[in-house]
């Protein structure tokens, strides 16, 4: 009877953590465009070697099986970057921990210094990437950059993208409220959607965020336009106001982690 028991808690274990693995990986593919493509191709060919299967299609059934046998290695090879990303934030998700989170007042704070930077920056017409972390982290990206290690502030992010400070090129990342550093260089996007007439710095910001769950603002050098992207789609020609409603909305916390914190407090109570 006790053998009974352990065998099915054991086969309760066993499904969960295969539903929390799938759980991650789908979250994670939600947030990479390119895997989530992948993983709606490898669908496509299963479901038509299932049908092609059933219906006896010698021809495609032949075709398929070198597909199969042979395109593990071929996806490992051509999409090994995008395999990594996927596996990085598997690793820094909120399963194994978390960035800091921001009280309202900080939040507050954050997102009035960059919102003042923005709104000078646009008007002088000066070009500018900005690229909030939130809980991917984005350490490959600043081991590779200027470190500045700075509190926020309105004034510093104006004067890095200055036209003549050698740090206007590239992006600023920002952890928490910090300035973590200038001269980011992030993946340029691939995205046949994304009009020709937008420059290097938007398809940038749109790569960044087509393959982390970061924030990226663009201030456009030839028209001053503010761009937005984030949860992998590019929201082009913004007001002012409409950028400081976003950032409010896409910084806020977690509600889980909210309630995970009220509970803690009500313990410690």
């Amino acid at each position: 009877m006790n053998w009974s028991i352990l065998e099915f808690v054991k086969n309760i274990i066993d499904i969960l953590l295969v539903w929390l693995v799938l759980y991650y990986i789908l979250k994670s593919l939600s947030k990479n465009v390119k895997m989530a493509l992948l993983f709606k191709g490898i669908i496509f060919i299963v479901v038509l070697k299932i049908i092609s299967s059933l219906l006896d299609l010698v021809t495609i059934n032949y075709l398929l099986d070198y597909v199969i046998e042979w395109g593990v290695l071929a996806i490992i090879i051509i999409f090994q970057p995008e395999i990594r990303n996927v596996l990085e934030q598997l690793g820094r998700s909120q399963l194994l921990g978390r960035h800091k989170t921001l009280s309202v007042d900080e939040r507050e704070r954050l997102v009035f210094e960059i919102v003042s930077a923005l709104d000078s920056l646009r008007k002088s017409r000066i070009g500018a990437l900005i690229v909030v972390e939130r809980d991917n982290s984005l350490q490959d990206y600043i081991s590779k950059s200027q470190p500045i290690y700075a509190a926020i502030s309105s004034k510093l992010l104006q004067s890095i993208f200055f036209p003549n400070n050698p740090l206007h090129d590239g992006g600023v990342i920002i952890q928490g409220d910090q300035i973590t550093c200038a001269r980011a260089v992030f993946p340029t996007s691939e995205n046949i959607k994304v009009s020709k007439r937008l420059g290097t710095r938007h398809r940038a910001a749109l790569g960044i965020a087509e393959i982390t769950d970061c924030v990226s603002i663009v201030v456009s050098e030839e028209t001053g336009r503010l761009s937005m992207a984030f949860n992998g789609e590019l929201r082009y020609n913004l007001t002012i106001d409409e950028v400081k409603v976003t950032l409010l909305e896409e910084l806020s916390p977690n509600k889980a982690i909210i309630v995970e914190e009220e509970g803690e407090s009500s313990e410690n109570n």
